[in-house]
């Protein structure tokens, strides 16, 4: 009986060695689940083999802008912007507040908007706000007009809901910004745009009563207004 027993744990043994395939580098055995250990790879940004022929997402009619699907709001994100990207919704943004006191120049707040502003307006806008960014670089840049300056008394007596509802649909050559700065962020660049003009403080009465859209998603899916 004892030889039996050795017999077999032998034959187990062998078997293991054998499907645990041979030195480095050779066929380490067959894959229980080919077709997720063996997934074809998809870059987002790239091209893709499909039928044996290289094609892009574009192409296919994938579009990709890193914006959440329509209706969805992140976990821990402001609401969706009710209004619409027209001359209504511009003319209604006026009687937007923003979240943040404009007057408060949190350093943190103001450190933050001007990276994120350098990052994506200062090309344009310049890093002075005074329309003379890299893009135009008094007129010899590529750019054939010169960026709106954000430093005047006009750009001073628009609202912060007016640079909002800019950013987040565009305006003129402006295109939208909707997909490079989350919703926060946009308030915290104007924010930084504030503190740049020198403390300026909006003029809403364009919008009528104002509408305060400090409101987040909690963690379990309610909203709650922050005072």
């Amino acid at each position: 009986m004892k030889k039996i027993v050795i017999a077999f744990f032998s034959i187990i043994t062998g078997l293991s060695l054998v499907s645990c395939g041979g030195a480095v580098g050779e066929d380490p055995g067959r894959a229980y689940m080919p077709d997720m250990y063996y997934a074809r790879a998809y870059e987002a940004y790239g091209y893709n083999m499909v039928e044996g022929e290289y094609d892009s997402l574009r192409q296919r009619g994938i579009q990709y802008n890193g914006l959440l699907v329509p209706g969805s709001v992140a976990r821990g994100d402001m609401l969706p912007y009710h209004l619409t990207g027209d001359t209504t919704g511009l003319k209604a943004a006026d009687g937007l507040i923003n979240p943040l006191d404009t007057l408060s120049q949190d350093s943190k707040i103001v450190k933050e908007g001007e990276r994120l502003y350098l990052v994506n307006c200062g090309i344009c806008h310049g890093t002075a706000l005074d329309g003379n960014g890299p893009l135009w670089k008094g007129g010899e840049g590529p750019y054939p007009a010169k960026p709106q300056v954000l430093n005047d008394a006009q750009a001073k007596g628009w609202t912060d809901g007016h640079y909002y509802h800019v950013i987040t649909f565009g305006k003129g050559a402006m295109g939208s910004y909707a997909s490079q700065l989350r919703p926060e962020q946009r308030w915290v660049v104007i924010q930084y745009i504030r503190s740049k003009q020198g403390g300026a403080i909006q003029d809403s009465t364009g919008g009528g009563a104002p509408t305060v859209l400090n409101q987040t998603n909690t963690a379990d899916g309610d909203t709650t207004k922050k005072k």
